[in-house]
């Protein structure tokens, strides 16, 4: 074998630097109490990589959501199990991820293919207390905080990124960071929630939803 095939041979069976991102994510609530951070979503833009799409479930049981957050990268599709003996239909107003999946009940499951990043509001148009979010990232390198904020997103290449954080009532912040061929690098990420208040979101004809459940 020539030297020079060889030398790349050799250069291609080792495995690429890759470091470790961690850090703490921190809400403040109103009168500024700490918030539950397990809400939130890190994730760590500007990766060359294409993330890889997978598939996850979001069961509907006692008329809600469960998860009621769930983050995917762009590609990847999302189950809704209907776990309920009654009807409910699930649907999306949020930009080029709308979506409709009319009526079904249990055993039947829908499901829905998100091929744009951004955040996704989910309701069901029978019962309004029912919602949950969908965050697509256009990335592969995302975490969950857990209920102390703290998080951890391994395997990221060398080099200089954006982490953000994204949560329902704290909004969102991000900062630069510089991830290490080696070891780890931190970051730290504070969400403002003070100021969050409530709305009452619409059915899927942009109207107020009925007094009375009719399934």
């Amino acid at each position: 074998m020539r030297l020079d095939v060889a030398v790349l041979v050799l250069l291609l069976s080792v495995p690429a630097a890759a470091g470790t991102l961690t850090g703490r994510v921190e809400i403040t609530e109103k009168n500024g109490k700490a918030g539950e951070p397990s809400d939130a979503v890190v994730y760590v833009e500007g990766l060359k990589a294409k993330a890889k799409p997978l598939t996850a479930v979001v069961t509907m049981k006692g008329k809600q959501f469960l998860p009621r957050v769930t983050v995917v990268p762009v590609g990847s599709t999302v189950s809704f199990p209907n776990d309920d003996p009654i009807f409910h239909n699930v649907f999306s107003l949020s930009g080029q991820n709308r979506f409709d999946l009319d009526l079904y009940k249990r055993p039947k499951s829908g499901s829905w293919t998100f091929e744009n990043p951004g955040v996704v509001r989910v309701y069901c148009n029978i019962h309004p207390q029912m919602s949950a979010v969908i965050v697509v990232v256009d990335s592969g390198s995302f975490a969950r905080p857990g209920s102390d904020g703290a998080y951890s997103i391994p395997d990221l290449p060398a080099g200089r990124y954006t982490v953000r954080a994204w949560h329902e009532r704290g909004g969102e912040a991000s900062r630069e960071v510089e991830i290490k061929a080696q070891g780890a690098s931190e970051a730290a990420l504070a969400l403002d929630a003070s100021q969050y208040k409530r709305a009452q979101h619409k059915n899927k004809y942009g109207k107020d939803y009925s007094t009375s459940e009719t399934y």
